[in-house]
């Protein structure tokens, strides 16, 4: 037979453990499950001195997670397979499936994540932007 202070203890950690996953995915800001490709496409726009066309495949694992950044340029993305979630700072998060696409203004810090547990969740990243000014900022943590 288990004794009560055991009992007590397995309680505490398995409220801890509740605690931690209702925290959500904005709380941290490790990036992680990330699985980088090259990019698709990446080519200065015919006609233009200083602005670069850039497609990038993205791929994250299951629970999978890109903490809150922004992005110096507009950035369209599109889902190719899985489900992924995508929240703005201040809006409710989004959620996309496979043929479904978000627009996110240049400058609007948000994050993104693959709520699945099994599957990997693929989406193209499509940017123009100054050269080599396009990718993601990393964000400090809300206060």
């Amino acid at each position: 037979m288990m004794k009560i202070s055991n009992l007590i203890t397995i309680s505490a950690a398995a409220i801890g453990v509740l605690c931690m996953l209702q925290a959500g995915p904005a709380v941290s800001q490790e990036k992680h499950g990330v699985i980088p490709h090259a990019p698709l496409l990446k080519t200065v726009l015919p006609g233009t001195k200083n602005l670069e066309v850039a497609v990038y495949e993205t791929e994250y694992a299951p629970g999978g997670i890109n903490p809150r950044h922004l992005h110096p340029a507009a950035i369209t993305f599109y889902v190719v397979s899985g489900t992924g979630v995508w929240q703005e700072d201040g809006k409710p998060p989004v959620t996309l499936h496979a043929g479904e696409s978000l627009f996110v203004p240049a400058g609007t810090i948000h994050s993104h994540w693959n709520p699945s547990t099994t599957d990997h969740l693929r989406f193209l990243e499509f940017i123009v932007a100054e050269k080599g000014k396009g990718r993601s900022i990393p964000e400090p943590i809300k206060k």
